[in-house]
C-alpha cells in the first residue's frame, strides 16, 4: 500500500500565492445558478473586477440564474430572509441592527418585499447599478454572457426572451470547451 503525505504550512511558513503576471492568458468563468438578488451580485461584482484587470471573463447562467438574464425578471429579482439565517436587522435600529433577523418573522406575508427594498436601498447606496444595468456594462466592458441550452429550454424560452448581450445560448459540452483553461468560480 502506497502512503502518501500532506504537508500542511505552518504559521513561520510563507503560504505558496500563484503568481498571475500581466503576460499571462488568464481567463474567470461564473456559474450564475440562482436568481436570488444576494445572490446575483456576487458573481456581477466579481466579474467586474476581473474585467478591471484584464481577464477575460465568461458568466454563464444555468437553472434559476436564469432569472438575471431573462427580459421578464431581471428586473425584478427578489432577496428573502426565510431560510437565510445570517441576516442582520435593518440599519438604523441601533443594538438591534447587530442582531440576526428572527426566522418566525422571514415568513410573514411582506416580508419578501421588505427585505428586497431593504437590501436594494443598501446596495444603491454604494452606487452599485441594479442587474440589468450592471450586466449591460459587463458587456460593455468585454464580459462574455452565455446562457445553458438544458435551462432555456426547462423554462420555455427561446433567445428573445433574453438580455440582448447573452452571447448565445449553450450547451454544456460547449461551456466546457470555452472554460478549457479557466478558473470557474460557481455562484
Amino acid at each position: 500500500m502506497q502512503m502518501t503525505t500532506t504537508h500542511t504550512t505552518t504559521s513561520t511558513e510563507t503560504p505558496v500565492v500563484p503568481d498571475f503576471d500581466d503576460d499571462s492568458d488568464r481567463k474567470l468563468c461564473f456559474v450564475c445558478s440562482k436568481g436570488n438578488l444576494d445572490m446575483a451580485y456576487p458573481a456581477l461584482i466579481m466579474a467586474n473586477g476581473a474585467l478591471s484587470e484584464g481577464i477575460e471573463t465568461h458568466i454563464f447562467f444555468t437553472f434559476w440564474g436564469m432569472d438575471m438574464i431573462n427580459k421578464k425578471t431581471m428586473g425584478d429579482l427578489r432577496f428573502t430572509a426565510l431560510g437565510n439565517a445570517a441576516m442582520h436587522m435593518p440599519p438604523g435600529l441601533g443594538r438591534l441592527s447587530d442582531k440576526h433577523m428572527p426566522q418566525g418573522l422571514a415568513g410573514l406575508p411582506g416580508m419578501t418585499g421588505m427585505a428586497t427594498r431593504m437590501l436594494k436601498q443598501q446596495i444603491a447606496d454604494l452606487d452599485v447599478p441594479e442587474v440589468p444595468e450592471f450586466l449591460q456594462m459587463l458587456s460593455d466592458m468585454g464580459a462574455n454572457l452565455w446562457a445553458c441550452k438544458m435551462s432555456v429550454d426547462m423554462m420555455d424560452l427561446d433567445a428573445d426572451d433574453l438580455f440582448d448581450e447573452v452571447v448565445d445560448v449553450i450547451n454544456v459540452g460547449e461551456f466546457m470547451v470555452l472554460s478549457e483553461g479557466a478558473q470557474i468560480i460557481f455562484v
